[in-house]
């Protein structure tokens, strides 16, 4: 199966990371998602119901990241892959979070994290 659904660049602020500071002051995070998903009967009956609603999806994303804490980006990274995997129709997820402001002495382009769920 090679249809994909994709989110990418959902910003949002949390309070996750190692350090007190990241905890107590939190940062914005960047969310990409790619779900393989059978589009198939979506586009045959033009139906939202058919397919999964990325607007909705983003919605439950963005309640997991501004919600409990967690310590690693691989943490946040494996609760965003179930939150997909929850819709019947995600055959499998590919979940990367970004952490533009991670606690990096040195200048740095991007800190992330991708994990792949079936």
């Amino acid at each position: 199966m090679s249809d994909l659904i994709t989110l990418t660049g959902l910003r949002v602020f949390g309070r996750h990371g190692v350090l007190e500071h990241e905890r107590r002051d939190g940062q914005d995070f960047v969310v990409d998602v790619a779900l393989t998903v059978d589009t198939r009967t979506a586009a045959a009956t033009d139906d939202l119901a058919a397919t999964v609603d990325y607007g909705t999806l983003a919605d439950q994303l963005v309640a997991v990241v501004g919600g409990e804490p967690v310590q690693l980006i691989e943490t946040l990274a494996e609760r965003l892959a179930q939150v997909c995997l929850k819709d019947d129709r995600v055959i499998s997820a590919r979940v990367t979070v970004h952490k533009p402001d991670a606690p990096i002495p040195h200048p740095f382009a991007d800190v992330a994290v991708t994990v792949v769920r079936p």
